[in-house]
């Protein structure tokens, strides 16, 4: 076993987990569907897509776990004897099984895209019946919920409607996820900071770190798309 094969394993891992997550996302997304059809947050086949999402969270802990056992195992090796290679893989197994015994359930809930699938259930179930009630009690004039949604749904830095539109943690604010993926990307190879494009906002430094896929307010934008017509 060499130190570059060990590197190429743990880039696949890495890219594992992005595939995790973009399942994590499809279950979310799933459960506001079953959300919007039935219009409560409390339903069996939610039960069952908040088990799935756990065991995902699960899997991705597994996954970091082992991680950073290769390299805080691997950085050991670097600093001794090269026969020290021969004992890495034990030395990663008995670290994996440390880090993953401390791993709780507690940490599994915490996991942000389970922490994000139930507030988006709940909000949105909550969303569901008070526009449900609304319809019922009073019709809105559609062009200014139109124009309200136009401006809600609109990228600080296309100026256009946002297809995927992903929320900052820090400051809150959205954009389109392709528009501040690049924007981050071409900031940082000319060793800049990226500041939010919110007109006020005082973020100045942006991360791909800090953003987060917001599936409720990409459900409401492609509702919107229904509702106006749009393709």
């Amino acid at each position: 076993m060499s130190l570059s094969s060990v590197q190429s394993t743990l880039s696949t891992l890495k890219s594992c987990q992005d595939d995790i997550g973009a399942c994590m996302d499809m279950v979310s997304d799933v459960a506001l569907g079953i959300v919007e059809a039935q219009g409560m947050d409390n339903s069996p086949a939610l039960k069952k897509l908040e088990e799935m999402i756990l065991e995902c969270s699960r899997l991705d802990r597994e996954i970091s776990c082992f991680v950073e056992s290769v390299d805080e195992k691997t950085a050991q090796v670097r600093r001794e004897p090269p026969d020290a290679m021969f004992h890495l893989r034990n030395a990663v197994k008995e670290r994996f099984t440390e880090l993953t015994a401390g791993v709780t359930d507690a940490d599994l809930q915490r996991h942000s895209k389970v922490v994000a699938f139930r507030d988006s259930v709940r909000k949105y179930a909550m969303q569901a019946g008070q526009t449900a009630a609304e319809n019922e009690e009073e019709e809105f004039d559609e062009d200014i919920a139109v124009t309200q949604s136009q401006t809600n749904f609109t990228c600080p830095l296309t100026q256009v409607e946002m297809v995927n539109p992903v929320k900052n943690k820090k400051c809150g604010h959205h954009y389109d996820q392709e528009a501040v993926l690049e924007m981050i990307k071409a900031k940082h190879k000319n060793k800049k900071k990226f500041r939010c494009p919110k007109v006020g906002c005082g973020n100045t430094d942006v991360q791909q770190s800090d953003l987060e896929l917001d599936l409720l307010m990409k459900r409401m934008i492609q509702n919107h798309k229904r509702q106006s017509g749009k393709t």
